[in-house]
């Protein structure tokens, strides 16, 4: 009896390569939406972290917490006592929780912004900077008043690699033009506010602590006011 060697015709590999590209074509979809879900979680464990070290810095200096950056003195370098990183001198590329992983340039130290905002009166839509430490118990809707949300990237937005970079002063927020859905690009005017970091939103950490997302669109001047 004569045994024949049969292999693959051209046809049936073809099938298998179709039935190959078909399922990367479902699968990737899947495996790309699992790593960002994943990178989300990272981000918001670190607002966790960096609010939990904001609170115990609070408890600290008399319920003060710091807003805008007066001098080198922003917000970030003064958590660091509070925080189990820290930098290597004035090195701060060692210091994961401040680094969002799905902030696009991975030089960028700092993908977190300050609630640097404070206004004249209820009436007022359009504030101004403040520089020094605001008390926590001077807001009485802590649960509804942002402290920290990711940081936009552009070409107008400074990379911090460490606590004495040109930009340090330009973490926090301020401005109407500084929100997710402003349009500006100036590079003290423009956007701050990440329009679309994690989906079409941004990740938030709240004054009582609390962490959570928010559409661009869904985001307001009030939600900064510290007292109203």
């Amino acid at each position: 009896m004569t045994y024949r060697h049969r292999g693959f015709t051209l046809i049936e590999l073809l099938v298998v390569i179709a039935i190959i590209a078909v399922l990367m074509g479902v699968l990737m979809p899947a495996l790309h939406k699992a790593r960002e879900q994943g990178k989300d979680v990272i981000c918001r464990n670190n607002l966790k972290q960096i609010g939990l070290g904001a609170s115990f810095y609070a408890e600290a200096w008399d319920f003060h917490l710091p807003r805008g950056a007066a001098g080198n003195r922003a917000w970030y370098t003064l958590f660091m006592d509070f925080l189990a990183q820290k930098p290597i001198g004035n090195d701060y590329r060692t210091v994961d929780i401040y680094r969002c992983p799905s902030y696009p340039d991975k030089r960028q130290t700092v993908c977190y912004i300050v609630n640097g905002w404070e206004f004249n009166s209820r009436s007022d839509r359009t504030g101004h900077e403040i520089l020094e430490h605001t008390r926590l118990t001077d807001c009485r809707r802590p649960a509804e008043t942002l402290y920290l949300v990711d940081n936009e990237n552009g070409s107008w937005r400074a990379i911090i690699t460490s606590a004495t970079d040109d930009g340090i002063n330009r973490c926090d927020i301020w401005s109407p033009s500084h929100l997710p859905m402003s349009e500006n690009h100036d590079v003290t005017q423009g956007r701050r506010v990440a329009r679309a970091r994690h989906k079409n939103g941004c990740n938030t950490l709240w004054l009582d602590w609390h962490v959570g997302w928010m559409a661009a669109e869904d985001m307001t001047l009030d939600m900064w006011r510290w007292k109203r």
